[in-house]
């Protein structure tokens, strides 16, 4: 007769069992709508909307910062979450490399900016000067401040839009306009 106790091996395998059962349902995560009708992902950053400090503690983890604007009712915000972010191939490597802040074009809710301005979403989007949604504002350290490196005003098609992602978080910013480095991918 077997032994019916657990060994630690029988708890490895169960876990791994668990956990590979797992892997094919993140892959195929819906997006959330949340109740103010903005689409979002589970990964975006749980935000305070203290903007240095979000700022700061992705650096601190060696990751990018961007900024992601949305409004209701949106259907290129949607097409994102629901089509973009549901490949994996898209959102795997910029969930990987990315702290992102999701903010609402029309919202109330007061943000410190990364200069330290308090001002609502909406006067953070006019002042900053955000016409399309989804706009994705990229920010990074230059000459020890926080700094616009690239923006994707709306949605780009896909190849660009994942390149867009590729190009700030390898620094290209620093050398060339994203156009040229865009060019030059796949030709060597």
């Amino acid at each position: 007769m077997a032994d019916p106790t657990l060994s630690r091996r029988h708890l490895f395998q169960a876990s791994a069992g668990l956990a590979a059962a797992l892997l094919p349902a993140r892959a195929q995560a819906k997006a959330r709508l949340g109740d103010d009708g903005l689409y979002t992902e589970d990964w975006y950053v749980d935000s305070f909307l203290d903007l240095p400090e979000d700022f700061a503690a992705a650096r601190g983890k060696g990751r990018g910062f961007a900024l992601q604007w949305s409004q209701r009712g949106c259907i290129y915000c949607k097409e994102l979450h629901t089509a973009y972010f549901a490949d994996p191939a898209i959102e795997t490597p910029i969930r990987e490399a990315f702290d992102i802040v999701h903010l609402d074009l029309f919202g109330a809710r007061e943000v410190t900016f990364l200069d330290g301005a308090r001002l609502t979403e909406k006067a953070l989007g006019q002042r900053e000067r955000i016409r399309a949604t989804p706009t994705f504002q990229f920010f990074a350290e230059v000459d020890g401040k926080p700094k616009e490196v690239a923006r994707m005003p709306g949605l780009l098609p896909r190849p660009e839009f994942s390149a867009l992602f590729r190009y700030v978080a390898e620094g290209a910013y620093a050398r060339e306009p994203f156009d040229a480095w865009l060019g030059k991918q796949g030709k060597g």
